[in-house]
């Protein structure tokens, strides 16, 4: 792994600080009254097309193609089957393009291909949120409209320019509700600016961080504990600022989460970096999708869910080496949290032991979600192996060996 591509924002920023003018633009034509809702939609959807095919250039096909898909296969099969038909289409184009990708000799400052892989993999969400929706009867098809009309909201959906690139998954009845109501909300561009001040704040810690790590001497390997602790850190930052980034984009458009329901508050922030709870961590990290992951694959699988959820992610994110063993590492650390804390918080009786016990299993959550992280983002087997034999392991092991003894413990989600 370079540890320089962890100092970068996800490559797809400049598309995104771009496409606020648009955004703002698209709301204001709607509170003017100028756009009527079969505009919006045409205007929400080309404004994905042309977006796409400017951050991807010819790799923007890769995302036309299951979209235009997806829609096919939900206007043409029946409700029971769409969810099925819909996964099996997603799934499988999105590991062709992932393992297709990986296979070319591609130029390492091209970004096109990584924000094509990403687009589609939020593709994947949208299409199959929607279609458990319709196997669900939560969002019926109107089937006595026109082939044009059932067609253009969902297109719409799927590619909507403010959503393309990032930002937390919104389902298709609110994303509708949204873009009826736009005309009657005003803009929040106060809110939307907020955001756009915490990602400057964190982009100035970010920098901070990396100027103080680049000036340390004779601790920049896999093998230092503290330097992949900071490198850690940077790559959470540096995906807090891309989730903040995109929420600012969804508000100026007039399609801010609810309450909640985003990827990224102020108070997930200071839970994501105080917890010492595993389990925690992973609920609050990156929420829209892990409620997708609860809702696609935890709640429906008949058993070991938790491993099945992990599993199923690694194969969303493109079954890298890395990506294998990480996250795979990181269900059985979550296994062994259910049960460690219980066991551990049991025999914390005094305020003094309280302390020691929060503080130190802070200290091994902090250390263990790095080693998670840096084993994720590791794109050669060669370097996960080193990963795999330095001290770094010592904690992981130490969690798997602990599941071992408490399995039979009862465990506390």
């Amino acid at each position: 792994m370079r540890w320089a591509d962890l100092l970068v924002l996800l490559p797809a920023a400049p598309y995104r600080l771009v496409a606020f003018p648009f955004a703002a633009l698209f709301h204001h034509l709607c509170a003017s009254g100028c756009l009527s809702l079969t505009a919006r939609y045409i205007f929400l959807l080309a404004g994905g097309c042309l977006l796409a095919g400017t951050a991807m250039g010819s790799y923007a096909m890769l995302l036309l193609i299951p979209a235009a898909g997806s829609v096919l296969v939900l206007l043409s099969v029946s409700p029971a089957r769409a969810h099925t038909w819909v996964f099996a289409l997603q799934m499988s184009w999105q590991t062709l393009c992932h393992l297709g990708l990986s296979s070319q000799e591609l130029d390492p400052q091209d970004a096109r291909p990584a924000i094509a892989l990403s687009a589609i993999m939020l593709l994947t969400q949208k299409a199959t949120s929607l279609a458990l929706d319709i196997h669900e009867g939560v969002m019926p098809l109107q089937l006595g409209q026109g082939l044009l009309q059932r067609a253009l909201p969902l297109c719409s959906y799927l590619l909507f320019f403010p959503a393309l690139l990032g930002g937390p998954l919104c389902s298709f009845s609110r994303f509708r509700a949204q873009a009826e109501s736009l005309g009657a909300l005003p803009c929040p561009l106060r809110a939307a600016g907020q955001r756009c001040l915490c990602a400057l704040a964190l982009q100035g810690l970010r920098t901070g961080l990396a100027g103080g790590l680049a000036g340390r001497q004779g601790c920049a390997s896999l093998g230092c504990l503290p330097c992949v602790w900071v490198q850690a850190l940077l790559l959470r930052l540096a995906y807090y600022q891309h989730w903040v980034l995109d929420e600012a984009l969804l508000e100026v458009a007039g399609f801010g989460p609810e309450a909640g329901q985003g990827d990224l508050s102020v108070c997930d922030l200071w839970t994501l970096e105080t917890t010492h709870r595993l389990a925690v961590f992973a609920r609050t990290w990156n929420k829209s999708t892990s409620r997708w992951l609860r809702r696609l694959v935890f709640q429906r699988c008949p058993a070991q869910p938790l491993l099945a959820t992990f599993a199923f992610s690694a194969w969303w994110h493109g079954l890298r080496p890395g990506q294998l063993f990480g996250f795979l590492c990181w269900a059985v650390m979550v296994e062994a949290d259910y049960r460690i804390h219980p066991f551990l918080s049991a025999r914390a009786t005094s305020q003094g032991v309280k302390l020691l016990y929060h503080g130190t299993t802070w200290v091994f959550t902090q250390l263990i979600v790095a080693y998670i992280l840096v084993a994720v983002e590791t794109e050669s087997f060669s370097m996960l192996c080193l990963l795999w034999i330095s001290c770094n392991s010592i904690l992981p092991l130490s969690y798997s060996f602990a599941l071992l003894l408490l399995a039979k413990k009862p465990k506390q989600n």
